[in-house]
């Protein structure tokens, strides 16, 4: 969401009520819906109230400015990390960290609407929500029946900044006890560079073997940024 221009116009004084009608945030939600609003007055609201010096919405501001105004990078903030920020005690944190979470949520629920899957961008939709924002990698399948439709998503591990491992044997008994037609392997770079490492390929091609042998196909295999993604079969490395 674009910020709106007049929380470009500079500083304002630090008390909304000050403010014209029309440009308090609660006020302006009310009279124009939630889209009318810029992240950082969206921000404002749940945090509520500002410090002697600064507006809530100033306060919203420079909170949006230490993560490049990026909500994805926003929601990677710890509840410690956020009352670093002079104004957000912990409440204001737990409740900036609980709308974050119901957003995820709610792009999980989206993606799982569709939940046939008919090209890697399906696959992409369905694991974005749950790997995007993670600082740390993890790595999940996902499990098909005959028709390519999702049966269940599951964590197979989870591991550091720098990687995690992904044991095919598990992979692929999780599988079968799921009555899997097939597979998806999918998991994050929490970077954001979604090029595939050596042992990205290496860990594909072997699940790839070990699906040919069972008569349980690996369809591809999945690298998530934040908001970008790597497929293997989209490459033609599958």
């Amino acid at each position: 969401m674009k910020e709106n221009e007049n929380e470009n116009a500079g500083p304002r004084p630090a008390g909304i009520k000050s403010w014209a009608h029309d440009d308090r945030p609660r006020e302006k939600l009310l009279a124009k819906g939630p889209m009318a609003l810029s992240d950082g007055e969206l921000l404002a609201i749940l945090i509520g109230s500002g410090t002697r010096q600064l507006s809530a919405v100033d306060l919203a501001r420079n909170i949006l400015a230490s993560t490049q105004n990026s909500i994805s990078e926003l929601s990677r903030l710890s509840i410690k990390e956020l009352i670093k920020f002079k104004g957000i005690g912990e409440a204001k944190a737990i409740n900036i960290a609980a709308a974050l979470e119901i957003g995820r949520r709610r792009r999980l629920n989206d993606g799982l609407q569709k939940k046939k899957i008919t090209s890697s961008r399906d696959a992409f939709e369905i694991m974005h929500p749950l790997l995007s924002d993670n600082n740390y990698e993890e790595f999940w399948i996902i499990i098909l029946n005959r028709g390519n439709v999702v049966k269940r998503t599951l964590k197979i591990s989870e591991g550091s900044l720098a990687g995690t491992v992904a044991d095919p044997k598990k992979i692929f008994k999780l599988a079968l006890e799921e009555n899997a037609s097939s597979v998806i392997l999918c998991h994050n770079h929490p970077s954001g560079n979604v090029q595939p490492s050596a042992k990205d390929t290496e860990i594909t091609q072997k699940c790839k073997n070990a699906g040919l042998f069972l008569d349980l196909p690996v369809l591809d295999h999945i690298i998530i940024g934040q908001d970008k993604y790597f497929s293997f079969a989209d490459e033609g490395l599958l």
